[in-house]
């Protein structure tokens, strides 16, 4: 007999309750909804609920460590479920994965090892979080942050830093910068007639001037939750550009709404902290905020983080990026900006963009700097 629409919803209720390892097997019928399947669901919940049963995977925090998957997790629930069922699901997993602690008590805090992982967790709990814990919950994330941009400076300050400067004399002995001309001219005296030859008694080094025409890179970032890991690593690299004389950085964050952080932009924890992750998408409304900051299309470079899967008006999303395209200005999409670069992003909006002349894909920031140097040399 074949079942109607009414029983299959009964069927796949009763399995996502009794999970998967029930006594009695059932079988889901159907698909969910588009990109989501009852596996999703299934497994997301499983990944708390049978922790009842000592078979989660879940790795438990207390003072020995970080929760490294916990921030993934959160992600996954706030993508399937609605608001209200979050809040319950976000409640137990604070009682399930031990983390009443951890938001409420300093000293537990203090014991744990910062990282990315941890400092993801922060960030998906820190509404929870009051007083003293949030000021050690900042120490941590301004630790975790600071080591980021020790990694990543030098590499993006070497590929931004201006062109070489023929007049100043250079400290670094490399052989890329050194000055043949002056090098001649000044060892001119040490000519060897008998063997018909300069000797080169001394050698003079170009060093390397900042820019004094400044561009503009304006980064926008998607804050929904799928983009944690590339919301860190734009928060600090928007902190090294702002570090930049030779570029005028602006920093936005978005989900259907706009916030400008760009007064804010060198305080990278406070950037953090302010964000607040989940919620919809708007990338045509944001790029439109953006447009409004360029004063100088030809001098402008626009990156936008986000996966691409457009909540608004995709309509509107390209007449607004073929504009700006248009007037001059450069546009880049970035779909990851993790160390791994992993892309995961809506390939088809992709295609049009990049059609139309933006760049679209994945970038480590060491590749964005590299990029943008070359666009600004």
């Amino acid at each position: 007999m074949e079942l109607t629409k009414k029983h299959k919803t009964k069927l796949n209720k009763w399995r996502l309750i009794l999970g998967k390892n029930a006594e009695r097997h059932i079988d889901f019928s159907g698909s969910y909804n588009g990109d989501i399947s009852f596996e999703n669901i299934e497994n997301t919940l499983d990944y708390m609920y049978n922790m009842e049963y000592g078979t989660s995977v879940m790795r438990t925090g207390g003072q020995e460590g970080s929760q490294p998957y916990i921030a993934d997790w959160i992600n996954e629930v706030r993508r399937l479920f609605p608001k209200k069922t979050v809040e319950i699901i976000e409640k137990q997993a604070l009682e399930h994965f031990g983390l009443t602690s951890l938001l409420t008590d300093k000293e537990v805090l203090e014991k744990m090892e910062p990282n990315t992982d941890l400092l993801k967790t922060i960030l998906q709990f820190k509404h929870l979080m009051q007083n003293d814990v949030i000021i050690e919950a900042k120490k941590i994330i301004k630790k975790v942050v600071d080591e980021l941009t020790e990694k990543l400076k030098t590499e993006i300050r070497r590929s931004l830093i201006g062109k070489l400067n023929r007049n100043m004399p250079s400290n670094v002995k490399s052989i890329r910068n050194l000055d043949i001309k002056k090098t001649i001219r000044l060892n001119l005296k040490n000519y060897d007639k008998e063997n018909e030859r300069i000797v080169l008694k001394n050698l003079y080094f170009n060093s390397r001037i900042k820019r004094h025409s400044k561009w503009k890179i304006i980064i926008a970032v998607d804050e929904s939750g799928s983009m944690l890991d590339s919301v860190i690593y734009s928060a600090v690299m928007a902190g090294i550009f702002a570090k930049l004389p030779m570029v005028d950085t602006k920093l936005v964050i978005f989900d259907t709404q706009v916030v400008d952080l760009s007064d804010h932009i060198e305080n990278t924890v406070e950037v953090l902290m302010g964000m607040q992750l989940g919620g919809g998408t708007d990338i045509g409304n944001a790029l439109s905020y953006c447009e409004n900051l360029c004063s100088d299309p030809h001098k402008t470079i626009f990156v936008t983080v986000t996966d691409l899967y457009e909540g608004g008006s995709e309509t509107k999303l390209l007449k607004t990026c073929a504009d700006m395209i248009g007037s001059g200005s450069k546009m880049i999409f970035l779909t990851a900006l993790d160390k791994e670069a992993n892309p995961a992003y809506d390939k088809t909006l992709g295609k049009k963009l990049a059609d139309m002349g933006a760049f679209v894909g994945a970038m480590t920031p060491e590749q964005l700097g590299d990029y943008i140097g070359k666009m600004i040399s």
